[in-house]
Order: C-alpha cells, then structure tokens, then sequence
C-alpha cells in the first residue's frame, strides 16, 4: 500500500545511543536533559524566541487559549482539521467561522470584521499546509479590536514569511509534532511565543502550575513532552534536511505531472512551500471521487484533506455557512508525499 504519509524514522543506532543515554540516567520525564536540548535546538533552527515543547499539538492550542484568558467567542476558518475548532469548543468558546480565500485556501481576513461582537475575544487562524496567513492584515484587524491572536502553525516546520519564521506571528502560534509531520517526535506539538511573560505561563501550565515542590502558583495540566519523544525528535532534526529535500522533489513530480490536469494552492508570494502536504484541487468533486477510486484500485490511499468544511458539523451548531470552504472541501485531495517513495509509485500515482 502507497499511504497519503508515513512516519520518518531515523537512523536507529542514533536513537538507540539517545535511549542508551536515557536509560543511564533513569529521567524518562519532566523536563529532561534532552528535551532542553531539543527546545534549545528547535529554536534556533526554526529561529523563534521561546519554543515550549508539549505532548501533542491540541494541548498546544489548548494551553495557548488558557494562557491568554480566552472567553465568549473566537473567529477562525472553517477549512482545518477539527482539532482547531474542537479544541475552542472543548474549552468552552465558541467558534465562529469566517470564510475562505479560494485561492490560498486560509481564512479570509476581508471576511473577519463583519463577524466580531462584543463577545469575540480573540481570532484563531490557520497557515493552511504551510501557507502563511495574511498575517499584516490579521494583526491590523486585531490591533483594532482588541482581539488575541493564536496562529494554528500546525503544518508551519520551516516555513517562513519575508525571510523569518512565520511561527514568530500573533500572540502565540502552535504547531504540532505528530508522527505523520514533516518534523516530529511520535506525538508532541510545541507552544511558540516571543512574549517572556506569556512563555512563563505556559511553562507553568503544562507542569500542574508547579513552580517549585513547595509553590503551586497556578491552575495547570499535564502537558509535558517525555524524553523517548524528545529523542526521536534531536534524531529526526539531525536528519530534517534530508527529509525537506525529498519531499520537495516528490511535489515538483506532482507539479510537473499533473499541470494541466488540477489546480493548485496559491501560495504566499513572500514564501515559499515548505512541501508539509501535497494538495491537489479538482474542477469538481466527481472527477476527485473518480481519481481517488482509480488509485485505491491500485492500492494507493490518498485523503480528503481538509473534508468536510468544518460549518458543516453538526456538534458545532455553525451559525455561519461558509461557501468558499464548502466548494474547495469538496474538491480537494491531498497526494502521498513522504521520504522514500519511490519515482516508480510516483508514476503509478500519476497515470
């Protein structure tokens, strides 16, 4: 079977040096010597201020919302995956869907404004498969009422905007480490912020609110990244240009193969793909299904990505429908794209 993605695995005598390590010391958790590590290196590859590694990604965007003291209701986009508005609505807020660019595939920001209330707190968007938002435009509107911003980057690993980490943007922006990323550390996400004060707090929530063993400053959770996950990840960072450089190649072979025969996502002129995903966008939605059977006839599995438009479930009880979304949902589908697939199972995707 040819997967829509599979898990990068690094050279195994590497982590098992790394699990070596870790068994000598005997500190499986709580903020080992090599999750330091990995945030300290993170950071600078990525080249951000404070990188605050967690266990998954929805926790990230979890305890971005708490950090900031998100209430009421919190604009974002429709077309996601449901951990952005199921995390607003597992912590009691409110989304609120504002539509689509149809070209970009990220939240319109001429669609923000008419949807703030006096209840809206803040305003969640997200870089649609590495695609940087209008981020001038996001934080004007911000700027002007008041409103938080919380980026959901979850797909944003080494993607930048005018030259510098698009992670630096808005108050917080989260990205997520699962095992199917372009970097990750079998599951984990990471709090980004260049905010000190807010970098304090989340290191506090994630620990229970445990400043030290006589001081519990705060309410908390269990957020924490493990030292097996922080060593896979120190493995795969090691190998993060290998993994980039394959990926690019197989998108240029999609690029090249398919032009004429599907559209693609526009992206941000002042960036470039950092290759996360390989979205494909059909002129409907029955010559989408009529592709995806061929290549499941040939054991080929690729995935609806981002399907259904997220107005459209029902446990969200959406106010809005938003139509850009609704169409680019139906007609969008996400290729295989992962180090080691072959030019052979390439052409046979592309036949």
């Amino acid at each position: 079977m040819i997967p829509v993605t599979k898990a990068y695995l690094p050279n195994k005598a590497k982590y098992q040096a790394y699990i070596d390590r870790i068994f000598t010391s005997g500190w499986l958790t709580n903020n080992g010597s090599l999750l330091k590590e990995l945030e300290s290196r993170l950071a600078e590859y990525l080249g951000v201020k404070h990188l605050i590694c967690v266990a998954n990604g929805s926790l990230a965007l979890q305890l971005s919302y708490k950090a900031l003291h998100l209430k009421g209701e919190v604009i974002t986009t429709p077309f996601s995956f449901a951990a952005t508005p199921g995390t607003l609505a597992w912590e009691g807020l409110k989304p609120i869907f504002a539509d689509i660019n149809p070209d970009t595939f990220n939240l319109d920001p001429e669609n923000i404004e008419a949807l703030i209330s006096n209840r809206t707190s803040a305003i969640v968007p997200v870089h649609v498969f590495g695609n940087p938002c209008e981020v001038e435009r996001i934080q004007e509107i911000a700027n002007k009422h008041k409103l938080k911003i919380v980026y959901d980057a979850a797909h944003c690993f080494g993607s930048e905007y005018k030259g510098e980490s698009v992670l630096k943007y808005g108050d917080i922006s989260t990205i997520s480490f699962h095992a199917t990323k372009l970097f990750h550390t079998v599951e984990g996400g990471a709090v980004i912020t260049n905010d000190d004060r807010l970098a304090e707090k989340v290191r506090l929530l994630i620990n229970f609110g445990i400043k030290s063993p006589s001081d519990i400053s705060s309410i908390g959770t269990n957020a924490k990244m493990n030292e097996i996950e922080a060593a896979m990840g120190l493995c795969v960072l090691d190998e993060i240009g290998l993994v980039r450089e394959q990926r690019a190649k197989i998108w240029d072979v999609y690029q090249k193969g398919l032009s004429g025969r599907v559209s693609f996502q526009k992206w941000n002129a002042l960036s470039q793909n950092n290759h996360a995903y390989a979205p494909v966008l059909f002129d409907n939605e029955v010559e989408l299904l009529n592709f995806e059977a061929r290549l499941k006839e040939r054991n080929i599995v690729p995935r609806r990505y981002f399907y259904p438009s997220l107005d459209r479930l029902d446990y969200l009880k959406s106010e809005q429908v938003c139509e850009n979304s609704r169409d680019i949902a139906s007609r969008i589908l996400c290729l295989p794209i992962y180090p080691g697939l072959d030019q052979k199972s390439l052409q046979e995707i592309l036949r």
